[in-house]
């Protein structure tokens, strides 16, 4: 891993990591304005990219989904925004299983063939449907995927059923985002354990929510913050920030290429940075591999069960997940 960076390198490499996370629908396209701003004379030095599927315009559904029509249109407002010929990597930001899945890889394919677009890359999607897509792609000569964003941290390892190995397999790059569980992994959850207990009178924490819209994740459950406790002890053993520690995690799994930082300040990009200055211990990483442990479900639990590699292998010793 890279060490000792400088504050204005750290915020470089920082800067290009919420690039990748950029949007033509963020802020109205307008993060997507500033960043063509930001980057000026500087193009042809960093790796630029975004995202379409999200509607811009509701109500109306050709502003919306993974159909030509929107994929066109979206890089071509994109392209204006971020005064720029190309796009290196493009995303596309979520399944929703309308548009037929040859049209998009074929609708994408001629994007990088025009060179519009010189990579592409997937976010939200089920794994089996990723991986459809690069069969045919590869089957009709077409442009793979080779990137993959997705909820994944500590707290959030669901990934590793599916999404993950698949990734692997394929040798396509993860980029999580939400590496520090909404805050979670930073340490927070203590303060924010308190104050609930302090206002509803509960002995026990069984509901605080994170609203995303329409959408709300429960965080603070006891599976979590046990392993919020667990990132918070291993940090004040080794002089880190939970953070840190939760990040280096993170970074040190199979198949993660880089990660998605949410910082909001100058000191917590500074100690997100941090996370490059140093490597968790084997055990380190056993310890909270295993407190944050969760179920495969079926059929992973089963096929990797000891009794389904003793009937497979008749008692031989094979390498397995």
């Amino acid at each position: 891993m890279p060490r000792n960076y400088d504050f204005w390198y750290r915020l470089e490499l920082w800067s290009q990591q919420r690039r990748k996370s950029k949007a033509n629908f963020y802020t109205n396209g307008t993060s997507e304005t500033f960043l063509g701003e930001f980057i000026g004379s500087r193009r042809e030095q960093l790796v630029l990219s975004t995202k379409y599927t999200l509607n811009t315009r509701p109500g109306d559904p050709n502003a919306g989904g993974n159909h030509r029509k929107n994929i066109i249109q979206s890089v071509e407002a994109s392209l204006k925004r971020l005064q720029t010929d190309y796009i290196d990597l493009y995303w596309l930001h979520c399944w929703e299983f309308r548009t037929p899945i040859e049209e998009v890889m074929r609708a994408l394919d001629d994007l990088v063939r025009s060179g519009k677009v010189l990579y592409l890359a997937i976010s939200d999607t089920p794994a089996w449907k990723v991986a459809q897509a690069n069969t045919i792609a590869d089957f009709r000569g077409w442009t793979p995927f080779i990137g993959l964003q997705a909820e994944y941290s500590l707290i959030e390892r669901t990934p590793e059923r599916d999404l993950i190995p698949m990734a692997q397999e394929l040798n396509i790059g993860v980029l999580p985002w939400s590496p520090l569980a909404s805050g979670l992994l930073t340490g927070k959850h203590r303060e924010a354990h308190q104050k609930y207990l302090q206002e509803t009178g509960e002995t026990s924490k069984s509901g605080v929510e994170v609203d995303r819209g329409e959408m709300v994740v429960n965080r603070f459950n006891q599976r979590n913050l046990t392993v919020a406790e667990a990132v918070t002890k291993i940090a004040d053993e080794i002089g880190r920030s939970p953070a840190q520690v939760a990040l280096n995690w993170l970074l040190q799994k199979p198949g993660v290429a880089s990660i998605i930082l949410g910082a909001r300040t100058v000191k917590q990009l500074e100690d997100n940075l941090a996370c490059l200055d140093f490597v968790l211990s084997p055990d380190e990483m056993e310890h909270l591999d295993r407190v944050s442990q969760i179920d495969l479900g079926f059929p992973h639990a089963f096929i990797y069960s000891d009794m389904v590699k003793q009937l497979i292998s008749g008692g031989a010793k094979i390498q397995g997940r």
